[in-house]
């Protein structure tokens, strides 16, 4: 997970061997596409051949700490099973949602209570709050309840039943029709007991530096403030120690699951939801119903966390470099070079300017890093980031100081530090981490030879778990039986940065019977919503119960089409038919709110006007970037 980035995993070393692309929709085998991620490892230096997370390879020397703790006892299992009973009988009390959460009527909300500690059942207990849309369709047609997670770790899915009622995608509509519409903000996450590890006020504060190539100095205050950040966080303080971990968030799926009155768990999980949703099949393989699991985590133990988010900055810079080519294509409207490296030079001198002289005191490079990293998890922000570049080359910085700005709302500034602080506190107890700065320093310093435009932001926010003193469980060996699952839907993009493409052919490796549906190369992180392929087999899947007869390609969505920036708004390129932005959202600061896949943007976005989006995008607390917004 990069700096103001989502969970992001391990990425394609090189560009893959793609399908021809699609005219229709047709079934491939799981090996013919983006093979060449399992190359990513080979690049670095000596250790080629070695496989993620073995002896020899990145972030893998002796100084991983020893003593984790299994990730799921006997005790934990019959806690979640007390808990179940209980929540069962209790149910969900729905009724008007606080003002707080912006969510309207019809939406309704409720609270369920979970343990703490799941090995201790009647100890200390938390309330996870919901939301939930009612089912739209004739009684007879409704199918019960489909619960959604966003991502993160930190994503707050409690705008989920608004998707019907603002997003333009048909596919939640349809879906609407036969299940009632619910989102929860996990535990640590926003009202859900909120998890925080430093003044809100102080972190995202700009201007803030982003070196291409970080000094030793700089390297050290970084890991200086890593180690304050992660002193400040309360399972480092002893306060519910070991509470916020994955395995933990798959118990309470299976208490909700409960708590709804449902005998099997509908579910839709992004990005991180879909590790979670992983996890609570491999826990309660019983208890799964209809779940797709869209834009996945790679689940192989070697990988969770540190050497995913090591791997994951390659997949960034391909992502980074399509955008770049993309805008070189267009140089007749943007006028910023005809080849990739042309774009490159004018982004680095919008990097040199505002470190030089900030954008109104408080947009420096590493707002403006943050700002373009919108570019890798969606399309829909090319055009507005081509455009500010493009305006700010022409002496009109505005547009970039738009999408940049941090943003000085106090309910605003403490979603997005709670989000990084359940972030940092679920991957630093997930898993044992280097605690050697050289190791981390050396396996940096070479991936950013390959991919230097995400490698040390990247850094820089995992760098807390280097410094982590709470307890830490041992990655789920994430699988079940043949037979054990009805069929799990995945569905994957081709070139998705944040969750790489081999993770979903791992997935279904793991989960027998799983049929995984490619977005083909296409790099958007969140493929329902934005594909009408996609959405069919996913309307057919959740509300008929057919899954497609094999793995399937769906032909990528076209890409966006350029425009030019004016004053700081946007207007189409003539003769283009192209929505027109006209307002852009701000970006979070030092340390970042990470980016999540299917729809994060809506925490903000859907509660406070309508979007104009072909798909559900990722974004922070607040859409992050270029991500065109209207209303």
């Amino acid at each position: 997970m990069t700096q103001g980035v989502e969970a992001r995993r391990n990425g394609p070393a090189e560009r893959s061997e793609r399908p021809a692309r699609a005219r229709r929709t047709r079934r491939v085998r799981r090996t013919g596409i983006a093979t060449a991620a399992g190359i990513a490892v080979a690049l670095l230096a000596g250790t080629a051949g070695t496989p993620a997370g073995a002896a020899g390879g990145p972030g893998t020397g002796g100084d991983r700490p020893s003593g984790t703790i299994a990730p799921d006892s006997p005790a934990e299992a019959a806690g979640a099973r007390l808990a179940a009973d209980r929540a069962e009988r209790a149910g969900v009390a729905w009724g008007p949602c606080h003002p707080a959460t912006r969510l309207p009527e019809p939406v309704e909300c409720g609270t369920v209570a979970v343990p703490v500690d799941y090995a201790d059942p009647s100890g200390d207990s938390l309330d996870l709050h919901l939301s939930r849309l009612p089912a739209s369709g004739p009684a007879d047609d409704r199918r019960g309840a489909l619960l959604y997670n966003p991502g993160g770790p930190g994503g707050d899915g409690m705008a989920f039943p608004l998707y019907p009622l603002r997003l333009a995608a048909p596919v939640w509509r349809d879906l609407n029709t036969g299940y009632d519409m619910v989102g929860y903000a996990p535990r640590g996450v926003g009202p859900s007991a909120p998890v925080s590890c430093t003044d809100p006020e102080k972190f995202g504060r700009g201007p803030g530096v982003a070196p291409r190539a970080p000094s030793p100095e700089f390297k050290r205050e970084m890991d200086r403030r890593a180690a304050e950040y992660a002193a400040g966080c309360p399972a480092n303080r002893g306060e519910w120690a070991g509470a916020h971990t994955t395995p933990n968030n798959a118990r309470d799926l299976y208490v909700l699951r409960a708590a709804l009155g449902e005998e099997r768990l509908n579910y839709l999980g992004a990005s991180y939801g879909t590790y979670i949703g992983a996890v609570h099949a491999t826990f309660f393989p019983e208890a799964v119903g209809r779940m797709v699991l869209d834009s996945v985590v790679d689940p192989d133990p070697a990988m969770i966390w540190y050497d995913n988010n090591l791997l994951q900055s390659l997949a960034f810079e391909h992502r980074w470099s399509d955008w770049k080519e993309w805008v070189a294509r267009h140089h007749d409207v943007h006028g910023l070079g005809e080849t990739a490296k042309d774009v490159q030079r004018a982004f680095d001198a919008l990097r040199d300017a505002v470190d030089a002289e900030p954008l109104e005191g408080v947009v420096g490079s590493k707002e403006v890093h943050e700002a373009y990293l919108s570019v890798a998890y969606a399309d829909a922000a090319w055009p507005g980031a081509a455009a500010a570049l493009a305006a700010f080359a022409a002496g009109d910085p505005e547009p970039v100081l738009r999408a940049s700005r941090p943003g000085t709302d106090p309910a605003g500034m403490v979603r997005r530090e709670n989000y990084n602080a359940v972030y940092t506190t679920v991957e630093c107890s997930d898993a044992p981490w280097p605690r050697s700065w050289e190791r981390w320093d050396a396996d940096h310093s070479l991936m950013a030879r390959r991919a230097p435009f995400e490698t040390w932001e990247n850094a820089w926010l995992n760098l807390p778990c280097r410094h982590w003193a709470g307890p830490r469980v041992r990655p789920v060996e994430v699988g079940t039986a043949p037979g054990a699952l009805p069929p799990v839907l995945l569905l994957q993009a081709e070139r998705d940065a944040a969750t790489p493409y081999r993770g979903a052919p791992e997935l279904a490796r793991r989960l027998p019977g799983s049929v995984l549906v490619t977005e083909e190369g296409a790099g958007n992180h969140g493929v329902t919503g934005g594909n009408a392929c996609a959405d069919a087999l996913v309307r057919a899947y959740l509300l008929d119960g057919a899954a497609p007869a094999g793995d399937t390609v769906c032909a990528g969505r076209a890409e966006p089409q350029p425009f030019r920036s004016a004053g700081g708004e946007t207007a189409p390129v003539e003769g283009d038919d192209v929505a027109v932005p006209t307002r852009e959202p701000r970006a979070p600061g030092f340390g970042g709110s990470p980016l999540t896949g299917l729809g994060m943007l809506l925490d903000d976005g859907l509660t406070e006007g309508a979007l104009s989006l072909r798909g559900v995008l990722p974004g922070g607390s607040g859409v992050t970037g270029f991500v065109p917004l209207i209303g």
